[in-house]
């Protein structure tokens, strides 16, 4: 009877733990990312919003230039768990 509801508890708390740890992982991302494109001197990512589900990454805001925004793909796809970037940025230039 105890080893039945030992394995009730689990099964119930299993879930839990595991929608827990993917939110952990996505927490993880984000703060690297977001620290990667801060740090970057091309790419000054204190102006580009990111977002974060499941380890796909959505870039928006503003940059200098065209380089800028393709290194910003490339800083956000070396984070180890992106699994996708969908880089939305536009240029200072564009209206």
């Amino acid at each position: 009877m105890r080893l039945i509801s030992l394995l009730l508890l689990f099964a119930l708390i299993a879930p839990m733990l595991a929608a827990q740890g993917k939110a952990t992982t996505d927490d993880r991302i984000y703060d690297d990312v977001r620290r990667r494109l801060a740090d970057d001197a091309e790419v000054k990512g204190a102006a580009i919003e990111v977002t974060i589900a499941n380890g796909a990454i959505t870039l928006k805001g503003r940059v200098r230039d065209e380089k800028a925004r393709e290194k910003a793909t490339r800083i956000a796809k070396k984070v180890k768990g992106v699994t996708t970037v969908d880089n939305q940025l536009k240029l200072f230039s564009d209206n």
